[in-house]
């Protein structure tokens, strides 16, 4: 599996943060904010905005963390970006860092990944002792260094609230909003909370100019987009593709041109019909997480559905009862309907379930866990309810 040099674009180590140090705080927030540049994480904030957020806040002491808890089902760009494309993520914490006047940023690592522990603290201190990490970043006033923080092996800790309620050393649970992280985070500091993909990108932005990256994507979703493609498909990896890319163009690319249904966003996304593969994959469109699941013609989708329910009900948090409980009816429900058991009322019930979990969970996992059931029904009712 291999990256093109688009998304992260030409490459000297250091030379974004040289040129960094020449610019003021705020002319680095000024320069991603133009760049338009969203989260590449799932969200999709912009990600300019979040650093001013935390830099409009009177606390002096702020922090940076890199999510680095890839925990999404069929995701792994991060681990990709992590083990061949580790300085640019460096690089582009100490520029959040600096943009923001913090002195210290984190890497949250998922406990899967112990493996990359010693390889990226041996980087950061190859980036110590060439001055671009630590005491005066390159004979500036400027100080910032990195840590590494190992996740506990829970998926709700890729959503923010959860991973730094981990951090700061207790149970990793997200919390209502406001107030956002920007304003009370780690250590009840303002904190900006990042994605690896991110991070990466923002030397690429520092070095080749805001309207660099707006010449390639859309309007909207400038740039482009890495994916972890999956499946029933010929050539599975991590691919690069401009933001706007039509579902069928990608298929070509990958080899899974008969697929039945594509899952686009993770387990917690879209599924996307044969009859919806022309739209687009952008921020606009369908939605662009870092994982693409292709199913192919002889796929069951209830057994699919079945398998996305269980992950969910098994990865709840149990804080709210709209996640903690309506994960594990709808479970119940698909088991249900395997059986041929589930009545046409009952079946509507847990549609309207979908509604209120989607409406009144605290965080995004009870949010978009409904999306592949009310999706997959949507997509293949008449499969799923001959039964």
């Amino acid at each position: 599996m291999s990256i093109k040099e688009i998304v992260l674009g030409p490459y000297i180590q250091g030379s974004a943060i040289k040129k960094m140090i020449k610019m003021t705080p705020n002319d680095v927030i000024d320069e991603v904010k133009s760049s338009k540049i969203k989260g590449r994480g799932g969200a999709g904030f912009p990600t300019g905005l979040k650093w001013q957020f935390a830099t409009s806040e009177k606390e002096p002491i702020k922090y940076i963390v890199c999510n680095a808890d890839e925990g999404e089902p069929g995701t792994f760009k991060d681990r990709l970006i992590l083990s061949e494309y580790p300085k640019r993520v460096i690089e582009g914490i100490i520029i959040a860092g600096y943009a923001i006047k913090a002195k210290e940023g984190f890497i949250y690592l998922r406990a899967e990944y112990r493996y990359l522990k010693k390889p990226l603290e041996d980087i950061m201190q190859e980036m110590r002792d060439d001055n671009l990490l630590g005491e005066n970043i390159l004979d500036s006033d400027f100080s910032f260094d990195i840590t590494i923080r190992m996740g506990a092996g829970a998926y709700v800790c890729g959503e923010e609230f959860a991973l730094i309620e981990s951090m700061n050393g207790y149970r990793g649970e997200p919390h209502n909003k406001p107030p956002f992280p920007t304003q009370s985070g780690y250590l009840r500091k303002p904190t900006v909370v990042n994605n690896v993909e991110t991070l990466a990108k923002i030397p690429f932005v520092m070095t080749m100019g805001a309207e660099a990256i707006k010449y390639r994507g859309t309007f909207e979703s400038t740039g482009t987009k890495l994916f972890s493609i999956s499946g029933d498909i010929e050539k599975p990896g991590v691919y690069e593709f401009d933001m706007g890319i039509t579902v069928n163009d990608l298929l070509k690319i990958v080899g899974g041109e008969d697929a039945k249904a594509v899952q686009v966003g993770g387990a917690s996304g879209i599924n996307v019909a044969k009859k919806d593969f022309d739209k687009p994959i952008s921020y606009e469109g369908l939605p662009p997480g870092g994982s693409i699941i292709v199913f192919g013609k002889d796929r069951d989708m209830l057994k699919v559905l079945k398998n996305f329910m269980e992950f969910f009900a098994e990865e709840s948090c149990g804080q709210c009862t709209p996640c903690r409980d309506g994960n594990y009816r709808l479970l119940e429900g698909v088991k249900m309907m395997e059986k041929g058991e589930c009545s046409v009322r009952y079946f509507k019930e847990l549609e309207l379930l979908c509604e209120v979990m989607k409406d009144s969970s605290k965080c995004g996992l009870g949010q978009t866990s409904p999306n592949p059931f009310i999706t997959i029904i949507k997509n293949f009712r008449s499969e799923i309810l001959y039964r």
